[in-house]
């Protein structure tokens, strides 16, 4: 039977907040992650259009399987059985569906990206905000959709959902979609080549381990830390996320995700160095260290190991083949005199710095039970002056409960007189189980989201005034990818991490003599700009 058309209706009213976010909403608060407006329709038309370019092609996503992995079985030889993947959310979720990936290839299962084609999909996905669980449903239902359709013509297809929302929704998931096969949750990840074996009748690799064997599959959400070297990689392989710590402990009202991902836990130094040489020796010359607060790293090992993230970027920055090393996830503490004077000092850590602060006036940190304004200011003020050449980059949420006109303007202010390199802005979206969404003075969405695209309109002049200030430099640029459609290369430099930054358009003077090819680090100078984005011509 194919999907059941009240299912989407039935679980969207569960999952779903009295305010929802829309989807041109959340889009336009991620283009602002590069600093877009909402009104630069030329710019986001051409991103459009390279997004559409690279979906065309063969994914550079999944790592090459070992040599001799890809040719047909021999007589006698048993067929693996293939599994894909849609993986969605944050980098956090990309190392889980990595690692998974890694697992059943290393169990007797091959990767394909084809969905048609596999035994087996798996929906790993995000359920932070109201947009990114609509989106995970839809990917959950579409799996189904071909699942049924493949079953009448006589093939076996199931359908495995993991991820955030699993962990977050288990019961409900397997309630209102009886066409999915298991629901899985974090502290079962180990188990999943089993849990394929058995749903497709075939034999794999992998002890048991006496994991629970229903639908529902979830446990803990603060399972121990498995090895996460051994990946298919969902990255380019040129770059990759490190996680390097899990959960978290803090309180803020607006936040469901200690409640899903459990309490703050660093990894263990030998395990992240271990991945990280893996995965400078498997291609990636950068590394975007990753965690819900990545600068707590070490705090809570510190009786038993002593070293903290100053020492860890030390030790990352001498592995052979790593050139940038990027902190993303910061939190507005924590930063001590030995850590700022690593990212200053050592030439492989980007000096560049995620650091979501929400907001910064006090009565909405108060509410969002965040650190206060005096602390956030002198923070961000001393990072500046202690790192030389800092590109910093935030999010803010707009239209929290309670935020007056008056503290939206103060924000404003405060941004236009600070001139983040990057910012971000989000309406806020009530989450289930938070204090915040139960607070009295909830604020009306065309108001949220009106305060939300006067931040990023403001912020496009901003980040424009900061390309055009790189004009005439030489730096450095990570080669990506090529655009067919715009004949164009396209890279980073040390200040625009993955997906979610401008980017450098790469042209070479000469006629295109000097061939480039993804994943180069390339000597480039920066002759002129395209709203935030670069362009540059190559000279080495």
């Amino acid at each position: 039977t194919g999907t059941r058309p009240h299912a989407r209706s039935k679980l969207r009213e569960r999952l779903s907040n009295p305010n929802v976010m829309s989807a041109a909403s959340i889009l336009g608060s991620r283009a602002a992650l590069s600093g877009a407006s909402v009104a630069a329709s030329t710019a986001n038309a051409r991103r459009r259009s390279f997004a559409a370019a690279r979906s065309k092609a063969p994914r550079a996503a999944i790592s090459p399987p070992s040599e001799g992995s890809e040719t047909s079985p021999s007589a006698g030889e048993k067929q693996r059985a293939k599994v894909s993947m849609v993986s969605l959310g944050c980098p956090k979720n990309t190392v889980d569906g990595e690692v998974m990936l890694g697992d059943l290839f290393a169990n007797g299962f091959d990767v394909t990206d084809e969905h048609e084609d596999a035994d087996a999909i798996i929906v790993n996905t995000c359920g932070f905000v109201e947009d990114a669980k609509n989106e995970s449903v839809d990917a959950i239902l579409a799996a189904a959709s071909m699942k049924a359709e493949q079953e009448q013509d006589g093939k076996k297809k199931k359908v495995i959902v993991t991820g955030c929302l699993a962990q977050r929704y288990a019961e409900e998931l397997a309630d209102e979609m009886p066409e999915v096969d298991v629901v899985m949750g974090f502290e079962n990840y180990k188990d999943l080549p089993n849990t394929l074996g058995e749903q497709l009748g075939v034999e794999t690799g992998a002890a048991a381990d006496g994991a629970k064997r229903g639908r529902v599959r979830v446990g803990t959400a603060s399972p121990p830390f498995r090895p996460e070297a051994l990946r298919k990689r969902l990255t380019p392989q040129h770059y990759a996320y490190l996680r390097v710590a899990e959960g978290c402990d803090h309180k803020c009202t607006f936040c469901a995700i200690p409640g899903f991902r459990g309490k703050f836990r660093s990894k263990p130094w030998d395990p992240i160095i271990e991945e990280a040489k893996a995965l400078a020796d498997t291609g990636a010359r950068e590394l975007c260290l990753i965690a819900e607060d990545t600068n707590q790293w070490g705090m809570d090992l510190k009786a038993s190991d002593g070293r903290g993230l100053a020492e860890l970027l030390e030790a990352l920055a001498v592995i052979d083949g790593v050139e940038w090393i990027r902190i993303l996830y910061a939190y507005p503490s924590y930063f001590s005199d030995p850590l700022i004077d690593a990212i200053a000092d050592i030439p492989q850590v980007a000096k560049y710095i995620d650091i979501p602060l929400q907001h910064i006036t006090n009565l909405s940190l108060l509410r969002m039970n965040r650190p206060p304004r005096q602390h956030t200011e002198d923070l961000l003020y001393k990072l500046r002056d202690r790192i030389p050449g800092l590109a910093l980059r935030t999010t803010f949420i707009s239209g929290f409960p309670g935020e007056t006109e008056e503290e939206h303007e103060d924000l404003m202010r405060f941004c236009r007189e600070f001139k983040f390199e990057r910012l971000g802005a989000f309406a806020y979206s009530e989450e289930d189980g938070t204090p915040a969404a139960t607070y009295p003075d909830q604020v009306e969405q065309a108001v949220r989201d009106l305060r939300r695209d006067q931040l990023i309109a403001q912020q496009q002049q901003i980040s424009e005034d900061f390309a055009a200030s790189r004009v005439g430099r030489e730096v450095d640029v990570i080669i990506d990818g090529y655009n067919p459609e715009f004949d164009a290369w396209t890279g980073r430099t040390s200040l625009e991490a993955p997906d979610i930054d401008p980017i450098v358009f790469v042209a070479d003077p000469t006629g295109g003599q000097r061939a480039l090819e993804m994943g180069q680090m390339r000597r480039c100078k920066i002759v002129g700009t395209s709203l935030f984005d670069l362009e540059a011509n190559l000279v080495d």
